[in-house]
């Protein structure tokens, strides 16, 4: 047993609130508007980064968009230069697309905003200790919840102290 027992729901609606507070964090000042939603893009960001040199359909079947939808977050973010495509050496009507191999200054400036400010607005304050210690433990989840964890979740491969699988011992 784990202390709190978080369940499915309160985990899922944490997720949610994260998104939209990362979402809020992103600064947009000067830049284009575009049709297709940020939370799209970087739902097609974050796979691209997971699986680099995926085609357009890929990435469409592994998030469940359209591939319209993706073809239109691909055009957008190879815009912002945080992507490049590649037509696919097998297939020379596939695209291929994978992270940037220099990061922009678009890229470079959204990565270095800090969340400062989205906290404080979100938890009502801007006491730095508070916002000190929320901020550390986004870090550790972070840290502990990357990408791959999915992976791991889906394919049931947890593993306890030590590397050993969970419940072993």
């Amino acid at each position: 047993m784990y202390a709190g027992e978080m369940n499915g729901v309160e985990l899922f609606l944490l997720g949610r609130t994260l998104m939209k507070l990362g979402e809020q964090a992103i600064p947009t000042e000067g830049l284009p508007q575009y049709s297709t939603s940020n939370r799209a893009v970087l739902i097609v960001a974050s796979d691209i980064l997971e699986h680099p040199n995926s085609s357009v359909g890929d990435i469409a079947e592994r998030t469940s968009f359209a591939q319209s939808k993706v073809s239109a977050c691909v055009a957008r973010l190879r815009e912002g230069g945080a992507i490049e495509t590649t037509t696919d050496p097998a297939d020379r009507r596939r695209l291929l697309v994978r992270p940037a191999r220099r990061i922009s200054e678009r890229v470079a400036r959204i990565r270095s905003t800090p969340i400062t400010a989205t906290l404080e607005a979100a938890l009502g304050t801007d006491d730095p200790p508070r916002i000190a210690e929320i901020t550390t433990a986004l870090e550790t989840l972070a840290e502990h919840l990357a990408p791959e964890a999915i992976a791991r979740a889906r394919s049931g491969t947890a593993h306890g102290p030590g590397g050993a699988p969970a419940g072993a011992g």
